[in-house]
């Protein structure tokens, strides 16, 4: 018979692992760790995610642990996003990404690049950043005069313009060690080698890198499916069925509520305490965007109000007792912090006093003097 858990087992586990029940990190790559990246599309969204996870912390700390010691790296990470990881993983998160199968390509054949262009435009990349920070213009250039013409051609759709052909390997270029963001110029974002900051870096080979990743991922959000593994990393479900089938020894099957799903093997028991409390996670939290399934974590009305076609992060949320239960937004008005909560049920008294302190923790973390509004709840999903 497999071991059992609850849903209310998971969420425990789950907020425990990412540092929501307490913030129990010390450092932010330690948080970035646990959570097996932080989505920074937009930055300011993760130094919430990672100040929240971390005791004490501002987005002063995030930055200095990014810019200054290093230890953080901006990048492309799951999905071809951009992410933050620790440093000293990035061999692990290179390993694995370059692994991954290829993906659909959905632009017309002309526009594409072929196998061995992608290879050229890497090796160019490379080349190019291997000791310099390049804005993405002058990095056009480089590839151009590194590979031909082609590489320049505007054929990748993009915001209302054209980008150039080469953009479609940039993430994949990442993926197998030779590019990351670097420091801003100005309001232009630059991008350079990671062996510039990490010394004898290389990629981790795949196997390991595949098998390291599969448990630091099942740690953070298992019970989960090969499946839900393969949405998590946009990679061909059938290829991760077959990858956890590889690893059927270093994991292990639970029932979920009548469901089977992956733990690491021996990692089964319930959280110490029942999931409980009230959290405001900003836009595309790991939690967010990693847990699945959608409709556990966005229970009833939450999906309709707090999902974008499915999707998950495109909205701040309210969770409570690990699940989402409303919305929230904030705007900064020099040292103010006005944040607002739209709750989909009622709170109670220690909900109301959980969020004041939520608020607070957000103010802390932003650097600002926050005032906190609860909206009307929302009927049905909308206000």
């Amino acid at each position: 018979m497999l071991p059992r858990l609850s849903w209310p087992d998971v969420w425990g586990r789950r907020l425990d692992r990412h540092g929501l029940s307490a913030a129990v990190y010390d450092r932010p790559a330690d948080a970035v760790a646990a959570m097996c990246g932080a989505h920074a599309q937009v930055l300011s969204a993760a130094e919430v995610s990672i100040g929240l996870r971390v005791a004490g912390a501002t987005r002063d700390d995030v930055r200095t642990a990014l810019w200054g010691e290093r230890s953080l790296v901006k990048t492309f990470g799951p999905r071809g996003t951009v992410h933050l990881l620790p440093a000293r993983e990035l061999p692990l998160w290179t390993g694995a990404l370059g692994a991954l199968p290829p993906a659909r390509n959905s632009m017309p054949a002309d526009a594409r690049l072929a196998p061995d262009q992608i290879d050229q435009v890497v090796a160019a990349l490379a080349e190019a950043l291997a000791d310099a920070e390049l804005t993405i213009d002058e990095l056009t250039a480089a590839v151009a005069a590194r590979t031909g013409p082609w590489a320049a051609d505007p054929v990748v759709p993009a915001f209302g313009s054209m980008w150039p052909r080469w953009r479609q390997a940039m993430h994949l270029a990442a993926h197998r060690g030779a590019l990351c963001f670097g420091p801003n110029r100005g309001r232009k974002v630059t991008y350079t080698s990671p062996q510039r900051w990490l010394p004898g870096f290389q990629p981790a080979p795949a196997p390991g890198a595949l098998a390291d990743l599969i448990r630091r991922y099942l740690h953070a959000y298992g019970p989960a499916t090969p499946q839900q593994f393969a949405q998590w990393l946009s990679a061909p479900r059938r290829w991760a069925a077959q990858l956890f089938d590889s690893l059927a020894d270093e994991l292990q099957q639970v029932d979920l509520a009548g469901t089977v799903a992956w733990v690491p093997a021996g990692d089964t028991a319930s959280a110490a305490e029942p999931p409980y409390g009230v959290r405001l996670l900003p836009y595309f939290d790991a939690y967010t965007v990693g847990c699945h399934p959608r409709e556990q974590l966005f229970p009833g009305p939450a999906a309709q109000r707090a999902l974008s076609g499915g999707q998950a992060g495109n909205f701040p949320v309210l969770l409570i007792d690990g699940t989402v239960a409303g919305v929230w937004h904030h705007r900064r008005c020099g040292p103010k912090l006005a944040i607002t909560v739209e709750p989909l049920t009622p709170l109670t008294v220690s909900e109301r006093r959980d969020l004041e302190d939520q608020a607070e923790r957000i103010g802390r973390v932003l650097e600002g003097r926050p005032q906190l509004t609860i909206g009307t709840v929302i009927q049905g999903g909308h206000a």
